[in-house]
Formats: C-alpha cells, sequence, structure tokens
C-alpha cells in the first residue's frame, strides 16, 4: 500500500490491519509550484491510499504516482479514495460551465483498475459505477462504522436521529435502524452557499428528546448550524452531531458550540481535529479480496 502524505497515518495503520507493506509516497513542490513525486517500490498489485479533500494538487500527484506505479511494473492499480472529490456536480446548470463529475471520473478511469470510497457526495446520480466506466467502482456506506462507535459509546434510547434533508434519509434510516432509534429528516431551502433555512414537518417530535445530527459532508457548516438552532427551537434536550466527511475548518467548531451542538464527530475519511470514527475495517473487508495468496499486495512477486 501507498499513499499522499496526509492519509499517512491512517493508511499505515489499515496496511498493518490487513498485513501488508506501507510507504508514503513523496512530494517536492519547486518554486514555480510544479511537483515532482517520488513513489515506493511498485508491484503487480498496489493499493494507493489518497483522501481527495482539498485536492487540485492532490489530483496532480496522484497523476505522477500512477504513471510512475505504473512504469514500474504495477499491472492492478486500486485507488481507496476515503473522501472523493468533485463529485456532486453531475449537471451544468448555465451555459459554458463544467461538470465536474464527468471530468473527474474521465481522468480516474483512466489511472485505476478499481476505485473505493465511501459516502461519495452524489446528488442525481445513483450507481457510482456510471462515472467510471469500464472499471470497478464500490461507493462504501460509514455507517456500519458510525454505529459502532456510537453503541459503544452509549446513547440514550430516546435518542431521534436527524437528517438535513431528503438526500439524506436513505443513511438516517440505515444508522437509526443499526441502532434501534427513531428518526426523521428536516425539510431544507438553500438561499445561497452559506445561507441555509431548515424546517420540521413534526418538531413537536423532538420535545424533551436528545437529537443526533447525521450528515455525509460538512464544509460551511450552514446546514448543519441551521439544523441545531431548529431543533433547540423544537425543545430538544441536546444536540450531536457525526458526520463521514469533516472539510469545514477547524475554528468553525467554535459555531457549532454557539448554535447549540454539544459535540462533533467525524470519520477517518478526511484528517480532522474532530476525527473519532476510524474506518479501517469497513475498508480492510473492501481490499480482502486484493491480497495475493500469501496475503501480501505490494510485495513483488
Amino acid at each position: 500500500m501507498q499513499s499522499l502524505p496526509d492519509s499517512a497515518g491512517n493508511a499505515s495503520r489499515l496496511a498493518s490491519q490487513l498485513g501488508i507493506p506501507f510507504h508514503e509516497i513523496a512530494l517536492h513542490w519547486f518554486p514555480d509550484r510544479e511537483t515532482r513525486v517520488t513513489v515506493g517500490p511498485s508491484a503487480p498489485t498496489t493499493i494507493l491510499y489518497a483522501s481527495l479533500d482539498q485536492p487540485n494538487d492532490k489530483l496532480i500527484a496522484l497523476l505522477f504516482a500512477c504513471e510512475a506505479l505504473r512504469r514500474a511494473g504495477t499491472r492492478r492499480l486500486v485507488l481507496l479514495a476515503p473522501y472523493l472529490c468533485y463529485m456532486r456536480q453531475d449537471v451544468a446548470f448555465s451555459e459554458g460551465e463544467a461538470i465536474s463529475q464527468k471530468a473527474i471520473g474521465r481522468l480516474l478511469t483512466g489511472l485505476a483498475d478499481r476505485i473505493i470510497t465511501t459516502d461519495a457526495h452524489l446528488h442525481r446520480t445513483h450507481d457510482i459505477r456510471t462515472i467510471f466506466p469500464g472499471i470497478e467502482a464500490e461507493n462504501l456506506s460509514a455507517m456500519p462504522a458510525i454505529a459502532n462507535t456510537l453503541r459503544r459509546s452509549g446513547l440514550d434510547p430516546a435518542t431521534i436521529v436527524i437528517g438535513p434533508d431528503k438526500e439524506s434519509e436513505p443513511w438516517v434510516s440505515d444508522l437509526a435502524g443499526r441502532l434501534g432509534l427513531s428518526w426523521t429528516v428536516a425539510q431544507k431551502v438553500r438561499h445561497g452557499d452559506k445561507e441555509v433555512e431548515i424546517s420540521f414537518s413534526d418538531p413537536a417530535s423532538m420535545a424533551a428528546r436528545p437529537a443526533l445530527l447525521v450528515d455525509d459532508i460538512v464544509s460551511s457548516g450552514a446546514t448543519l448550524i441551521a439544523c441545531a438552532r431548529a431543533l433547540a427551537a423544537a425543545g430538544a434536550t441536546t444536540v450531536d452531531a457525526v458526520i463521514t466527511h469533516a472539510l469545514f475548518p477547524a475554528a468553525l467548531t467554535s459555531s457549532f458550540t454557539a448554535a447549540g451542538i454539544r459535540s462533533v464527530r467525524s470519520t477517518t475519511s478526511v484528517s480532522h481535529p474532530t476525527n473519532a470514527i476510524p474506518l479501517d475495517d469497513i475498508f480492510a473487508a473492501a481490499l480482502r479480496r486484493e491480497l495475493d495468496g500469501d496475503g501480501c499486495p505490494g510485495v513483488k512477486a
């Protein structure tokens, strides 16, 4: 297994769990911001771990790393991207606008033989395999890992699981089912990148109960804050939040606290101070079939 530098901690831990070698890819920036990429020893099958938050420089590094690995003998390249960038825009909303999902889909399809991600931020795309035609692609759910962590930490059985919008219903209902809790989703009206209006069809059902907010991705924090304020107005006793991808600045945590959110926990899909939910087990399960007969992918035969 090899990884980009900012994913090295999570990648090395996963490699250890799988019992395979690990190498951190070296990056060097020249004064003009061009990048030199140096990979470790190649192998017939290489797992490349790269979480693609803050993606623009990483995509160039990924492109160069794949070139070096292929040229050195890698025949099967598995891209493990716990956070997969540029997935949300799947149509052009105005003339001349690029469709980022299509462009990144074509780029990554040309690099990898298999792509594994988790809770990709898709809208009208129902099957991630359509983004990467001709190769294997899997969009894993983080809900089993989140449920395991929450179960160990203990939850009030009166807790209600809340999703911020209709789009969140599949993972909110999944998580609530795993935990044996009731759930609902809010109605969201977005007026801009940082202006969101939240309402509930039955706010009385949240009164005098703990609330657990669940979202797949938080970047500006506007939706989380609006939800927390709406829950407080409905009479929720406490508000905690769990998210798959924490893309927001760490300094925003104080704004969450001010809005009444008691705790924010995220998965390790993106390195962040709120990380509290490891994804190692779901990734290890997905990667088991890449192990060779000796259980050691990434080692030259």
